[in-house]
């Protein structure tokens, strides 16, 4: 329980694991080094409570400075790793500075997909560094064009409409939050949008944004032009695998890891945003793009570094906030599940059960937190679904 474990990323993976670290005895040193500047915060805030200006940053900091100083955490914010030997066992920082570990975490995370532009006038929104820069555009213009209808994309729409700009979001999929969220819930989303005065536009594919005279133009595969006095491409992350690639790692979608979050290089291990590991359950590699996920990934490879036997991988599961209404999400839902509804979607105050082939695989839920809790019991239990004593049971937890 000695020695030196390097944890590279400052997010939740990386904060958790090493939080997680000393409250399993381990008594060596911890050096936990990220290229934000910032202490390690809530990242889900960037996209709310952040950009409306509601909340202060020290406010979404995860722990203060004395936190980790007094849990003898070695924090380095603003530092780079700029390469892994993993035949010496050591990491060169952006200071010069080599160290050697015994174990090394990578939660390097995931950045912004972009589109390629010359625009000035386009941004991401990804971290605290890009929450003021989209402020001024919002408030220096009025009028913000959106591309992408995931989270960010719609949670930005509904802060942005808070803050007074003009809205358009531009959607490539056939449906508002598709890949989380069932069709009749995105129907339902998309009202609540379109009710705030949100301009939505489904199956809408940009292929251009430049800068005009009036500000930044998107072009769409139908040849329509939209014009805005600024853009976001909210249209999805790409891991943060570069590290992990030229140190010679094995990489697909996302640094590859086992069960107990092992990487293709010896004492080297993953998590977050920047992993994927093989779903038993779904049969398939999949990476976590969840804030809860990461959070438990991290807590988890943290213990398996430790030697401690697997941990079960977590439904996983967030939330959203749009428009005052919070939202929350579990398990995995396709197009093709069947649908149960308790409660009714245009009151506010329902849970959607998605099903495959008779078992509960996701749910979707709003004022209902507890039941959704309870019905991510279920879907881990891949029990068949039984109409009537299942929501009985979900109720009753």
């Amino acid at each position: 329980m000695s020695g030196r474990i390097v944890i590279v990323g400052t997010g939740v993976a990386g904060a958790t694991a090493a939080q997680t670290l000393r409250r399993e005895g381990y008594a060596g040193e911890i050096v936990l080094v990220g290229a934000e500047p910032d202490l390690p915060y809530r990242r889900p805030a960037v996209s709310k409570e952040l950009l409306a200006g509601t909340t202060p940053f020290q406010r979404v900091v995860l722990r203060p400075v004395k936190f980790w100083t007094d849990s003898a955490v070695d924090l380095r914010p603003a530092t780079r790793v700029r390469a892994i030997d993993t035949d010496s066992a050591t990491v060169r920082l952006s200071t010069g500075e080599v160290l050697g570990y015994d174990s090394l975490l990578l939660a390097t995370g995931a950045r912004a997909r972009t589109i390629d532009t010359a625009s000035t006038r386009v941004h991401t929104l990804r971290t605290q560094a890009d929450v003021a820069t989209l402020q001024g555009a919002i408030d220096a213009g009025g009028s913000l064009l959106i591309i992408g209808g995931g989270l960010i994309g719609c949670e930005v729409a509904a802060t942005a409409r808070g803050l007074g700009a003009e809205v358009t979001l531009l959607n490539s999929g056939p449906a508002l939050l598709d890949r989380i969220v069932p069709q009749a819930v995105s129907d339902l989303v998309r009202e609540i949008h379109v009710e705030h005065g949100v301009m939505v536009e489904n199956s809408t594919t940009t292929t251009q944004l430049v800068d005009t005279a009036d500000g930044v133009t998107a072009t769409t595969t139908d040849g329509r032009t939209i014009t805005a006095t600024a853009a976001l491409v909210a249209i999805g992350s790409v891991p943060d695998t570069a590290l992990a690639e030229s140190a010679g790692i094995a990489v697909n979608d996302g640094i590859i890891i086992d069960q107990h979050y092992r990487t293709s290089a010896p004492a080297v291990f993953a998590a977050g945003d920047a992993a994927t590991g093989f779903n038993p359950r779904r049969g398939e590699f999949e990476r976590g793009q969840h804030w809860n996920t990461a959070m438990s990934d991290g807590a988890a490879a943290a213990k398996a570094i430790l030697g401690h036997p697997a941990t079960p991988a977590e439904i996983p599961w967030g939330w959203t906030d749009q428009h005052g209404l919070s939202m929350q999400f579990a398990g995995w839902i396709h197009p093709h599940d069947d649908l149960v509804i308790d409660g009714d979607l245009n009151s506010g105050d329902f849970l959607a059960i998605a099903l495959e082939n008779g078992r509960p695989v996701g749910a979707v839920a709003m004022a209902r937190p507890r039941e959704l809790r309870a019905t991510r019991t279920l879907i881990a239990a891949g029990a068949p679904w039984s109409p009537s004593s299942s929501l009985d049971l979900v109720r009753s937890r």
